[in-house]
């Protein structure tokens, strides 16, 4: 268990804006941040971190919390967990206990196959450092390819032993049961028989975005047609090959400050790079390019640079891979290497001044590339020729922003020497049929069941409904708590001084003196937190009070009640020299309105209540009662009229 100091220090310390960005390109707006949303995917950003108060919103999907709630969302860590991660991110020491064997077999099968997977790291690691056959063949494997031994330490690669049950069985005497290491991809189970999946191989650990081991890729050395040359973990709950990216945790930093990704093939090209200075740099984890790895790049940048090595037929199956780039609305430049190399062998003979200089020189955007590729096989055959251009049009008219469209038709128009308006005529042939095909799918053959958010329904508003004003008194009590208003009031000379309240002070003491309460419970304990303090004379609470509160409920409400979806553009009074005032300007007016406006519809709901009564007396002839009832009638309604008054509003009814 983490001591509650250690857990508020991990609290204070851990930014925001830092370990959200780890995850999300954040682009400044105003005082706050904006980004893409990681939790659901949207083209437009609706994301919102405040550093200031140390939370991130979304007003997408609607969640929020703080840096820790953010891991734990995110990475699907337990509370510990999350803070553990905060705790090594900021060198927060942290005092653990060993896990014992009943411990390790008590923990959730989710985290007992990302233990299993950590310890076999570990195994392997130690086995390529340590053992007499992993030094030997492992490691200088690696060797031989050039890598450091800091690079092979950084990427945590390793060795499984030639052996056929060699880290199963030293994985159960370590107390990691059987059914995690065959679920976590480890261990092949056969007949009743238990035997190592990766054994006689070098290991490449798979982490993922926060570092934690996923899965393995492995390579077999000798040679071994009945053997695959790579072999990978297979999908688990904790490892799907299509929503990964092998070396994105290493790379996200330096694919946000380069503001481009560089997509390779193999493990070794991404290692060799990264080594070779070039750290933006990631592939596809034994699978085919994703939607959803594109859309994992995406978080960080718009701009991929795909490097290819010189396999021509290899490239041509990997056109799908462009166009599903574009479909996303990025930009893709293309590299290929000369003949016979790849990534790591060009880094490996050459200095990085020189791949740099390659790369630079050598990217294409993908209608130049294609089309080079392509013309290869066209030489004078018209026809040819007609399905190269019409192959072309395809890719363009995948990219959903029409403006790049029309460029890239010029360009096409250039290359091909073709009339630009016959392209666009076959372009927008393209995006009707694409269109008609998806209006088809959108009319089944059955009534569709209309999603309840679209409904035409009719709504029973309730008239004395107090949820908007409640809602608006804890607002201003959450943001603006601590903040200070003046009255005017006559001292003991009949002399008007101004008197300092805070708001917190106001609003806690003016409903509480007349008793009133709130119908939502948690806006209720929110109240009386501040009721609490009051009482006890201690400090006000403070946002962060609410946003880091043990109650998930509570803290949610409070960081929604703390965020705006809305925010003005600090440039809106110097271009359109329009004076703007703010709430935080005009806080009295706003504080002093909130309150009666609640209690303006707490005396509504007394009224109606009152009437139901009088009613019902009417009906069973309780005469004693109705003289009482309907002064309390006329003594509501006054004071009704004497809060709508202060507010400027005139009763009609």
């Amino acid at each position: 268990m983490i001591p509650r100091d250690t857990i508020q220090t991990i609290i204070e310390t851990a930014r925001v804006e830092e370990v959200v960005g780890e995850f999300v390109t954040l682009r400044k707006r105003g005082v706050n941040l904006l980004g893409l949303c990681p939790f659901h995917n949207e083209k437009t950003p609706s994301f919102t971190v405040s550093p200031a108060k140390g939370i991130y919103k979304c007003f997408g999907c609607g969640k929020a919390g703080n840096a820790v709630n953010f891991i734990m969302e995110h990475e699907h860590y337990t509370y510990p967990e999350a803070l553990k991660f905060l705790a090594r991110k900021y060198n927060i020491e942290v005092e653990e206990e060993e896990q014992t064997p009943e411990q390790i077999e008590a923990m959730n099968e989710k985290e007992s196959l990302y233990a299993a997977s950590a310890y076999a790291q570990k195994y392997f690691s130690d086995q390529l450092f340590n053992s007499e056959e992993g030094k030997s063949i492992g490691l200088s494997y690696f060797k031989d390819r050039d890598l450091r031994e800091h690079t092979i330490e950084q990427f945590q690669l390793g060795y499984s032993p030639d052996v056929w049950d060699a880290f199963t069985q030293n994985a159960r005497q370590n107390g990691y049961k059987t059914e995690f290491l065959v679920k976590a991809g480890l261990t092949i189970e056969k007949n009743g028989n238990h035997f190592d999946r990766f054994s006689g191989r070098v290991i490449f650990p798979i982490h993922n975005l926060s570092g934690r081991v996923i899965g393995f890729g492995g390579r077999i050395l000798k040679k071994d047609e009945k053997k695959a040359k790579y072999i990978n973990s297979p999908e688990s709950d904790i490892y799907n090959k299509s929503q990964v990216l092998y070396g994105i945790y290493f790379a996200k930093n330096a694919i946000i400050k380069k503001d481009n990704c560089y997509l390779v093939e193999g493990y070794t090209d991404v290692i060799s790079l990264f080594q070779a200075g070039f750290e933006n740099v990631v592939a596809s984890s034994g699978t085919s390019l994703t939607t959803d790895q594109i859309r994992l790049i995406k978080r960080y940048t718009p701009n991929i640079t795909i490097l290819y090595d010189g396999d021509a037929a290899g490239i041509k199956a990997s056109f799908r891979g462009i166009d599903m780039i574009l479909e996303q609305g990025m930009n893709v430049k293309i590299v290929m290497f000369p003949n016979g190399e790849d990534p790591d062998s060009f880094v490996r003979s050459h200095r990085s001044i020189e791949v740099e200089e390659f790369i630079t020189s050598q990217a294409k955007d993908f209608i130049r590339f294609k089309t080079d590729i392509l013309l290869k096989d066209v030489q004078n055959d018209p026809v040819k020729r007609a399905g190269l251009i019409k192959e072309i049009v395809q890719t363009i008219s995948v990219i959903p922003d029409q403006i790049t469209r029309s460029v890239y038709v010029r360009e096409c128009s250039v290359m091909m020497e073709m009339a630009e308006q016959t392209l666009m005529n076959e372009l927008n042939k393209l995006l009707r049929k694409r269109f008609r095909q998806k209006t088809d799918q959108q009319i089944p053959d059955e009534p569709v069941q209309v999603p309840e958010f679209m409904q035409e329904k009719q709504v029973e508003v309730e008239l004395n409904d107090t949820a908007f004003q409640e809602r608006d008194v804890i607002r201003l009590l959450l943001n603006y708590g601590n903040e200070t208003i003046e009255f005017e009031h006559l001292n003991e000379d009949n002399e008007k001084v101004m008197i300092p309240v805070k708001v917190a002070e106001f609003i806690v003491g003016d409903l509480a003196q007349d008793e009133i309460q709130f119908h939502n419970e948690i806006y209720q304990k929110i109240f009386d937190s501040y009721t609490q303090k009051m009482t006890a004379e201690e400090a006000l609470p403070d946002e962060k009070f609410f946003i880091n509160h043990a109650s998930r409920d509570l803290a949610n409400q409070a960081i929604d009640l703390l965020t705006s979806p809305y925010e003005l553009s600090p440039k809106w009074e110097s271009v359109a020299r329009i004076e703007v005032t703010t709430e935080a300007e005009k806080l009295k007016i706003a504080v002093v309105n909130a309150v009666l406006s609640f209690k303006a519809k707490k005396v509504e709901q007394l009224i109606s209540e009152n009437q139901e009564e009088i009613k019902l007396a009417q009906q069973e002839e309780n005469f004693e009662d109705i003289p009482i009832l309907l002064k309390k009638q006329q003594e509501l309604k006054a004071i009704s009229k004497s809060i709508n008054s202060q507010l400027g509003r005139v009763i009609t009814r």
